[in-house]
């Protein structure tokens, strides 16, 4: 039986808008199907992937190079920030191509938990509109009200750069996440009128004085869209025991990203990762946030992932890892899916976490 996947990262919607930069029909690559990167809707009604959070996300250009040591060590400066209005502008096309896609019956752009309920009723790819670094969002977040008004539901205040918002973490190994400052002022008043109006926060890039200090802030369950365990691999987006702790006590989610150096012992940036690896992450962050704080968060379509896994359509080949591993129906329903509703809805103000 197949088990239906609702997945906390993905960045199809930046990898539609790249390839029309160059010409290509992005309704038209998703709704038909291609053989790049990792989600269109054939590949995902075949893996079970029954909807997800995707992310507009501003690209940097050439964000570094990763070059090792001969101990396979890295560490990768902070990318410049970037300019409000080209932005802003980038941001717009990229809804418009999600908006494009519904208009086409590709997915539907979902605002509530019911419409998550209905999409997947229906069979159409489940869409939640998610801002990956809040450049093109205004210090006194007039925008902000525009992009909610538009189906934003869920945003990360930073990318792996800084904003007016806060602080983002570089990409290193080893590396702890405690490598600079946190939310600025303007930030707070972000997480603060996130939990009002009801805008999921994720914390998948920012510092961990960052994480305290929406920790200390945040009405609502923390969520960690896409980051691992750093104690099974230490780079500096995965998170340390003390941060799934309070991930747990707040009754909120972490979800694994398959990126392969977040996964690996020795971070190294290898597709041959075994299917082990993804499960020794999730063993030890239900151990340590429990089985109802453990979710999917993929990063399709942004980061080299297992071979094993591919894309999209090999979804069920983890399903299968977990349930080997012992996880049987009821804790898969959550991991794969159900946690991420219940936080989302916690977030929405539709009911308690």
């Amino acid at each position: 039986m197949m088990q239906a996947v609702f997945d906390g990262h993905n960045d199809v919607l930046f990898r539609l808008w790249t390839n029309a930069a160059k010409g290509a029909d992005p309704v038209a690559e998703f709704i038909e199907g291609t053989r790049q990167g990792h989600i269109d809707m054939p590949r995902a009604r075949k893996g079970g992937l029954a909807g997800g959070l995707c992310a507009i996300y501003i690209t940097s250009g050439d964000i570094g190079d990763d070059a090792r040591d001969g101990n396979g060590h890295y560490a990768i400066p902070l990318s410049a920030p970037l300019e409000r209005a080209p932005s802003l502008d980038i941001a717009l096309d990229m809804a418009s191509i999600a908006f494009r896609i519904e208009r086409a019956g590709g997915w539907k752009i979902c605002r509530n938990g019911a419409d998550i309920d209905a999409a997947e009723a229906e069979g159409k790819f489940a869409a939640v509109l998610h801002m990956e670094g809040c450049e093109p969002i205004d210090a006194d977040l007039r925008a902000l009200e525009v992009f909610y008004a538009a189906g934003l539901r869920s945003l990360g205040p930073v990318w792996s750069r800084n904003t007016i918002f806060g602080h983002g973490v570089p990409f290193a190994f080893p590396s702890s996440p405690d490598t600079g400052p946190g939310l600025t002022e303007a930030g707070k008043r972000l997480v603060r009128e996130c939990n009002r109006i009801g805008i999921a926060i994720d914390l998948a890039h920012i510092t961990e004085k960052g994480f305290w200090d929406v920790a200390k802030l945040s009405d609502k369950p923390l969520i960690v869209s896409h980051s691992n365990a750093h104690s099974l691999t230490p780079i500096s987006r995965n998170l340390t025991d003390k941060q799934l702790a309070a991930v747990r006590e707040s009754n909120g989610l972490v979800g694994l990203n398959f990126a392969v150096t977040m996964l690996r012992e020795d971070g190294a940036k290898s597709a041959d990762t075994p299917l082990s690896d993804m499960v020794r992450h999730i063993d030890y962050m239900v151990e340590h946030v429990g089985i109802d704080g453990v979710a999917l968060g993929s990063d399709f379509d942004g980061a080299t992932i297992p071979a094993e896994i591919g894309d999209a359509a090999g979804l069920q080949k983890l399903v299968a890892a977990l349930r080997n591993a012992g996880y049987g129906d009821a804790d898969l329903a959550k991991i794969c899916r159900d946690n991420w509703l219940r936080v989302l809805r916690s977030a929405w103000h539709e009911a308690a976490a």
